[in-house]
């Protein structure tokens, strides 16, 4: 007999003879791999902001989504100071950023809009696109031209229905940013509404770390996805917007009508992860002395131009290679992950160096040290 899983075994077989089967690993080595750019998560400042939440009796879990008993006040307390942090006229809270991303783009575009999306936009924003209505195009990335020639072409083919531009204020495997001035020029030409998820923006740039986006907020046609577990060091995520689209989206997001809502617990913390990132400036300031740093050895060493984020890819191409290197340098005592397709286009398989405040300038001279020892010729 046939055994019920047989096709995802070969499936799983196909992975492996491609260099692209995936497994947990442990959280082992320098930190050059996570999205806690702050160094937040594990501080005991949160700690703290999770022992007052239980002092005040918060309790551990919501008991149900938040359209039936699961809305708490520490929930509207958080919404109510992400408005104000990211100036916008309302917030609404999800459990996860996957989940924000996914119902906003399967429930806000409607039958007969179009979506034009970034080439290299979130997994997240596919699945909801895939589970709405609106017709979808990819732009080419960070070609604001290329977003105005699809929603031209669009109407000059009939096109009657409202356009969405999609992206990414910083893209998380190229540390690159979008040309935000640029496309909030083309939606208003085009009256158009402007997406931004700013998930690793979030806490590093801006004002009191508001994001890439913040000279935007509040305009009646920007809607901005702030995640909650990177440099916030929590969990979750914030879509901030007017006050239409939270109603629309309490109504109409499946994500967070049928889910049980967040922790008010989690809900706390965030709150307060939003005031200590907002009061220290010098924390990013630390940390971009760290990406200076690791810009400096990092570039001559790889002949790569690094971006001007936190992020800094080293582009191998061969998938086998890339793993290869990768986990020489876990071996090393360096926790860096190898990326590939399809997370990546095919061909840029690649390091994913993130720079943190969990690792010093000395750890990040001993990665650039072993880089050049252990980088394996093609």
């Amino acid at each position: 007999m046939t055994p019920i899983f047989e096709d995802h075994a070969a499936q799983l077989e196909s992975l492996k003879r491609d260099s692209r089967l995936r497994a947990l690993g442990p959280r082992e080595g320098k930190d050059f791999a996570s999205n806690d750019y702050l160094g937040l998560a594990g501080s005991t400042l949160l700690h703290d902001a999770l022992r007052e939440a239980m002092a005040l009796g918060l309790p551990a879990g919501s008991g149900g989504s938040r359209l039936l008993r699961g809305n708490h006040p520490a929930h509207e307390a958080l919404e109510a100071d992400a408005a104000t942090h990211f100036g916008s006229e309302a917030a609404l809270f999800f459990a996860t950023g996957f989940a924000a991303n996914a119902a906003l783009f399967a429930a806000l575009p409607q039958r007969g809009d179009l979506v034009v999306h970034d080439s290299l936009i979130h997994a997240s924003a596919h699945d909801g696109m895939r589970l709405g209505r609106a017709e979808c195009r990819p732009a080419a990335h960070n070609d604001a031209q290329a977003f105005e020639d699809v929603i031209a072409g669009w109407r000059d083919a009939g096109g009657t229905g409202r356009a969405w531009i999609a992206v990414e204020s910083l893209y998380s495997m190229d540390g690159d940013c979008a040309p935000l001035a640029d496309l909030a020029q083309v939606a208003a030409r085009h009256d158009a509404a402007l997406v931004i998820d700013e998930a690793h923006a979030t806490g590093v740039f801006g004002p009191g770390g508001a994001g890439l986006a913040h000279g935007l907020a509040g305009q009646p046609n920007v809607i901005t996805l702030h995640t909650c577990g990177k440099a916030l060091g929590c969990e979750g995520a914030l879509i901030c917007a007017p006050n239409v689209v939270t109603d629309f989206l309490i109504n109409r997001a499946r994500p967070l009508v049928f889910s049980t809502a967040p922790s008010p617990l989690v809900a706390h913390m965030v709150r307060r992860a939003l005031t200590l990132v907002a009061g220290h400036d010098d924390w990013r300031d630390d940390l971009f002395a760290r990406v200076a740093e690791a810009r400096r050895l990092l570039a001559p060493r790889l002949g790569t131009a690094p971006s001007d984020t936190q992020i800094l890819p080293v582009i191998i191409g061969d998938d086998a290679r890339t793993m290869k290197i990768a986990a020489s340098l876990q071996r090393q005592g360096f926790d860096i992950r190898g990326i590939r397709p399809p997370t990546v286009p095919q061909g840029t398989a690649r390091l994913r160096i993130s720079i943190t405040r969990n690792v010093s300038m000395g750890d990040i001279g001993a990665l650039a040290e072993s880089l050049d020892r252990i980088m394996i010729p093609a």
